[in-house]
């Protein structure tokens, strides 16, 4: 995708639960904007590990950093999983930005010790 593109800028994501192998269904996630602390959405996956619909699009999206932190002992706690306290991973903020209008996918695979991300289409 080149800048200056007719795309217009929206994100999305998914999250994997690696550990058994199927979407991450009802794991809290919270978008925040850096430049000015404001909270986007504060949204749960669906049964398919995704968020019904983009987590931002049209008039809020703009250029700049963003965090995404996806809250992954309390999912893994309702799963039934048994953790360390405090757990190994409990909160995944990934930091990163939108520079073009384009299509942002920002998904995360996720087990109780370890996660990896990427910027997916």
């Amino acid at each position: 995708m080149r800048f200056g593109s007719m795309q217009a800028m929206k994100l999305t994501t998914h999250v994997l639960d690696t550990a058994s192998g199927r979407p991450a269904s009802g794991l809290r996630l919270v978008l925040t904007r850096l430049s000015d602390g404001a909270i986007l959405a504060d949204r749960r996956t669906n049964a398919d590990g995704r968020i019904d619909g983009p987590l931002l699009e049209g008039p809020q999206s703009a250029p700049g950093p963003y965090e995404l932190a996806f809250h992954v002992a309390e999912y893994f706690r309702a799963a039934g999983v048994a953790l360390a306290d405090p757990p190994f991973i409990d909160v995944v903020p990934i930091r990163f930005a939108m520079a073009e209008n384009a299509h942002y996918h920002v998904p995360l695979l996720v087990s109780p010790w370890a996660f990896s991300t990427y910027r997916g289409s």
